[in-house]
């Protein structure tokens, strides 16, 4: 990849940037809130708005914030134009990268107890991906231009998480932990 190529990711920090402008903090944020659709090293988030702005698809300008100095980034004309020519592009279905399908995969190579234990933590990940959507859809309320298409995200986000926790009950039971 040329280091003056979009990615999909890119195309992400340019949408949550988008005419209201953000800081690289505020797209960490976005991304905690957001884990149902897209997770990333949060040291992404700081670096990829900082390319953007040197391609041109980004301005930015210094706040004052709490304790220091903040980098708000805006879109400029490039970067607007660069997320129309890519809206309409065909959508695919969406990378996965489930932990826990690699493990019931291997899971022949264990006792059911501790591939059950194996499980514990994305129980306890499902409750604070679950807090993280209603914070975000809460947040969704302070930017009325883009309420109408959160909704539908986070919709999204609730049947994703209902799912998960569906499945994760089913895989439960089938190992003889009945929750």
């Amino acid at each position: 990849m040329s280091s003056r190529e979009l990615t999909p990711f890119s195309y992400v920090v340019l949408a949550l940037v988008g005419e209201g402008g953000a800081g690289a903090h505020d797209l960490a944020a976005s991304m905690r809130h957001g884990r149902p659709y897209w997770t990333d090293s949060p040291r992404h988030f700081y670096a990829e708005p900082k390319r953007l702005a040197r391609l041109g698809y980004l301005s930015s300008r210094k706040e004052p914030g709490i304790t220091r100095e903040r980098t708000i980034y805006a879109l400029t004309g490039q970067g607007r134009d660069a997320l129309r020519d890519w809206i309409p592009l065909p959508s695919r279905f969406p990378r996965i990268q489930n932990e826990a399908l690699a493990r019931l995969v291997a899971g022949y190579l264990v006792d059911d107890q501790a591939l059950l234990n194996s499980f514990a933590g994305l129980r306890e990940d499902l409750e604070s991906v679950r807090a993280g959507l209603v914070e975000a859809e809460a947040f969704a309320h302070t930017l009325p231009e883009r309420e109408r298409y959160l909704s539908l995200v986070h919709d999204l986000g609730r049947r994703l998480i209902e799912a998960m926790d569906e499945w994760l009950t089913e895989v439960e039971h089938e190992f003889g932990d009945t929750r």
